[in-house]
């Protein structure tokens, strides 16, 4: 690894560092559908609650207490992967339980249940009054085996609520009307609020709760979210009409969809560190236009399943943003490159492991014509080190003669000094890419390999009876045996060409492998897997170009340019930083030569203690030469 690989190598692991400090699973298997059902249950038992205030209720509610009395029962429509659970109070979703998944502990995996959300919709009356449909009791009418219907007979009208739930769907349609109430309501938007208190699903609290976030999408086509990883409570207000909203709970999402669109909102997301029973509690106030309900076109599609591209891209416009992919060029990478590849070979291979080794050796084939520009530069710049520390010993005190006469050398011999960085910094992207797939893919959630449990965390083998200030409590096998590959990739790098990485680079070079170990300990299992492949992927290819990449070989290819290139002046880039170069040199020798002059000349204030000075202009006897 000469100096400018190095150059980039470092480079990338700075970037690498910044970007993760401010950065900015298979395929159910195919079953028979599952016929969907509806059912009703009575509540669970307990003690007769005491019959509300007739007269109270009158006046908190006005003409819709009619309908504030009565008894809640639970209900259900279920297919083969979504169980969704009603209240017959309020009419309104309780719970949705995704069928195929279960908790990393072991239990039915929730996106929330009636303990820890609440869906609700309030209005307010033309008297005045603010009425939630929570307050009020529904009538449920069972439509087929796969919808529910609600109705609230209130004001001389209905409040009409549809929910259907198709077979193998993640998705709940959901219609909202309000019948005959014109007269009624005041004419102005009804509020939707949800309010979810997450709980944990995951191995790591930590990245449960910082890839837990309120994403939305503007109709005109903007898309944002809450900051993920931050502890402070969060807030968008939202004044432009919306498509969606969702809920993202790291690899599952609770979103809603307007057939229409929502005509403002706020979004907000609060984390205690002190509880223990959620990670964060996010909020979604949003806006239905009244006309909406009046008219029966308040259609919306509840989604609740897993954070999956290839099923969210089918939900709505954009809705596949819920799996964060990176940023920009990034998210490029992963979406067309990557995710496409990813999926291909899951069809042929069921352990994700395999899968990822060949990610790996289909990536370093396409990126080889890089690397191996890299390796023939550094054979460059090692033939040309004999010439360089000439230079060097020439010139030991002027800088500027030497780069000048370094890039004099670079220019007859044909060689770019950054041919050797530049082909490493063109892998960047790759790298970013993969930093953002593994720990958001829930291809890999629970799926084991080796030593390790669940790839889309780390492996925690060797636990720790103490936390250890950035590592944590455990020790990630994977990222140990990573590291340890990544010190032999240098050191073999390192003895390949002992004259180019000395002093400080050839420090920094063992030190990098260290803090990154620090770093990855607490990354998935996936990624780090990743990187130990591709180390001694990358020791086999230095292994292999070395064959092709002869010394004796590259010094007559150099000589040959040099011969070529005698007669020929700089041009372009390289002239105007030769002007540059010479000018400084001329500007470094003129102030050397003041220097020199001020030095000599003689002191005007000692000549006038003496008597003599710039007024005295009275002939001076010449001055006797001493002549040895």
């Amino acid at each position: 690894m000469d100096r400018n690989s190095a150059i980039g190598v470092f480079l990338m692991a700075a970037l690498l560092l910044i970007y993760l400090q401010f950065a900015p699973k298979p395929q159910p298997e195919k079953a028979a559908p599952a016929k969907t059902t509806a059912a009703a249950a009575p509540s669970a038992p307990g003690a007769t609650p005491a019959a509300p205030d007739s007269v109270a209720l009158a006046r908190q509610l006005g003409s819709f207490a009619a309908a504030a009395q009565g008894t809640a029962q639970t209900l259900e429509l279920k297919n083969d992967r979504l169980t969704v659970t009603f209240s017959s109070k309020g009419g309104r979703v309780q719970a949705a339980r995704l069928n195929k998944y279960k908790t990393f502990f072991g239990q039915p995996l929730d996106i929330f249940d009636a303990k820890s959300a609440q869906l609700d919709t309030r209005f307010r009356t033309t008297d005045g009054r603010q009425v939630k449909l929570s307050d009020l009791y529904f009538r449920a009418e069972p439509q087929g085996s796969n919808a529910l219907r609600f109705v609230a007979d209130v004001a001389g009208g209905q409040i009409e609520q549809l929910y259907t739930l198709p077979a193998t769907s993640y998705e709940l349609s959901y219609n909202l009307r309000f019948n005959g109430l014109t007269a009624s309501m005041a004419q102005e938007p009804l509020t939707f609020t949800f309010v979810d208190n997450v709980r944990q699903t995951e191995q790591d609290r930590k990245q449960n709760r910082n890839h837990t976030t309120i994403n939305r999408y503007l109709s005109s086509g903007d898309h944002t979210a809450l900051a993920e990883a931050s502890e402070n409570p969060e807030e968008i207000k939202v004044t432009e009409p919306m498509k969606w909203v969702a809920h993202k709970h790291d690899f599952f999402v609770a979103g809603i969809v307007a057939d229409r669109e929502f005509s403002s909102g706020q979004l907000n997301a609060t984390v205690d560190l002190n509880d223990s029973t959620y990670i964060k509690t996010l909020t979604s106030t949003l806006a239905i236009p009244v006309a909406d309900v009046q008219q029966g076109k308040a259609n919306f599609r509840f989604y609740f399943g897993p954070n999956s591209f290839n099923i969210l891209k089918e939900v709505a416009p954009d809705f596949d943003r819920n799996v964060y992919l990176g940023w920009g060029l990034f998210r490029w990478v992963n979406r067309f490159v990557v995710l496409p590849v990813f999926h291909f070979l899951e069809q042929f291979i069921s352990s994700y492991g395999i899968i990822i080794v060949l990610l790996v050796v289909l990536i370093k084939l396409v990126t080889w014509p890089l690397t191996y520009k890299t390796y023939e530069s550094q054979a460059k710049m090692k033939v040309l080190k004999p010439e360089l520390d000439a230079i060097k010993a020439k010139y030991p005190d002027d800088q500027v003669k030497q780069q000048q006469e370094t890039m004099k050398l670079h220019q007859s011999m044909g060689v770019n000094p950054l041919s050797g960085c530049v082909p490493t910094l063109l892998t960047i992207p790759i790298l970013f890419a993969m930093f953002q797939f593994f720990p958001n893919a829930i291809e890999l959630r629970q799926q084991p390999f080796l030593w390790a449990h669940d790839l889309s965390t780390y492996d925690d083998l060797i636990k720790l009876p103490f936390t250890v200030p950035f590592l944590g409590n455990h020790i990630s096998l994977f990222t140990v045996l990573m590291t340890i590959s990544t010190l032999a990739m240098t050191y073999q790098s390192n003895q390949s060409n002992p004259a180019a990485m000395q002093g400080p680079m050839k420090f920094y070079s063992y030190l990098m492998p260290l803090i990154f170990f620090f770093v990855l300990n607490s990354f998935a299992a996936g990624l780090t897997w990743y990187y130990l492949v591709s180390n001694l992927v990358t020791m086999a290819q230095q292994a292999i170009t070395r064959r092709f990449v002869d010394d004796t070989k590259v010094r007559a290819k150099l000589e040959a340019n040099k011969e070529k290139n005698k007669d020929k002046k700089p041009s372009g880039f390289a002239a105007r930083l030769q002007d540059a170069m010479k000018a400084a040199q001329e500007k470094e020798a003129q102030s050397r030569q003041t220097s020199r002059t001020a030095a000599t000349a003689p002191d005007e204030d000692t000549d006038a203690e003496s008597g003599t000075g710039a007024a005295d202009i009275s002939p001076k006897k010449p001055r006797k030469t001493r002549r040895s």
